[in-house]
């Protein structure tokens, strides 16, 4: 039992090597010609443009679930003027960043796995090397820009819509007006709570898309194997971007300790 249980220890650390080594050579290759602009503007569309309205949607829902929370909080201290201020700081610090991150990890994370593991078991990407194609360039490196892109602009989406629904639900209670409730809401976000969630949201981009790059072109096994590689990619991303959530906010409140107040 020992030994199975070394056995098993050791293939995980060298499965996390080879892992990293991995990851660090995509964050490298992002900075070295040639740029595949055509393919990146093509994966932007495919992974930020196409989760739009998912984003969108779940944004309105969670803005109005927060909204009618927040108020049954703050009513018992007689403070509901504050219920647009409260969910936009929730929102914008923290919330957007995570849902966005766990819904695109979903969506985008499956796909990916998905995608490449079926290339990878038909031999798509060996044909790709054939005809003197960089496959890690054009398949990796602009699945993982065009992440890194469009998960910034996925939550401010998020972050507005979830401000919106919180004003319908406002709205229907209290009659507030729009105006009235955007102006409250903004009154106490800083310049400084916006940014680090947004910068935190390419982290999360780049984890999502190297670990479901990963699995994918590591795929074997035939069609389970590609099932197996979108299912791990989905459950991987999302715990190892929760892990780094959790890094972040303290390097946040290190770097911006404004956020921590």
């Amino acid at each position: 039992m020992p030994g199975f249980v070394r056995t098993v220890v050791v293939t995980r650390l060298a499965s996390g090597g080879r892992a990293m080594i991995f990851a660090g050579r995509a964050l490298r290759e992002i900075f070295r010609p040639p740029f595949e602009f055509q393919e990146t503007a093509r994966q932007v569309y495919e992974l930020g443009w196409r989760s739009l309205p998912l984003i969108a949607a779940a944004g309105y829902a969670v803005g109005i679930v927060m909204s009618m929370h927040t108020r049954a909080s703050l009513e018992r201290f007689g403070a509901e003027a504050l219920v647009p201020a409260v969910l936009a700081l929730a929102l914008v610090r923290e919330t957007g960043p995570l849902v966005v991150g766990l819904l695109v990890s979903g969506r985008v994370g499956a796909g990916v796995g998905a995608e490449l593991g079926a290339m990878k078991v038909t031999e798509q990407i060996d044909a790709l090397e054939a005809v003197a194609v960089d496959s890690f360039k054009f398949l990796v490196v602009t699945r993982v820009v065009a992440c890194m892109i469009a998960m910034p602009i996925l939550t401010a989406v998020m972050n507005i819509t979830g401000i919106i629904g919180g004003w319908t639900a406002e709205s229907a209670v209290s009659g507030m007006p729009f105006e009235t409730y955007f102006r409250t809401a903004f009154s106490l976000v800083q310049f400084t709570d916006y940014v680090p969630g947004t910068l935190k949201t390419m982290v999360f981009g780049f984890i999502i898309a190297v670990t479901a790059s990963y699995l994918g072109v590591h795929t074997s096994g035939g069609t389970q194997g590609v099932g197996y590689a979108a299912t791990r990619s989905v459950v991987t991303a999302s715990i190892l971007m929760i892990a780094a959530n959790v890094v972040l906010v303290r390097l946040i409140f290190f770097i911006f300790p404004g956020t921590a107040e």
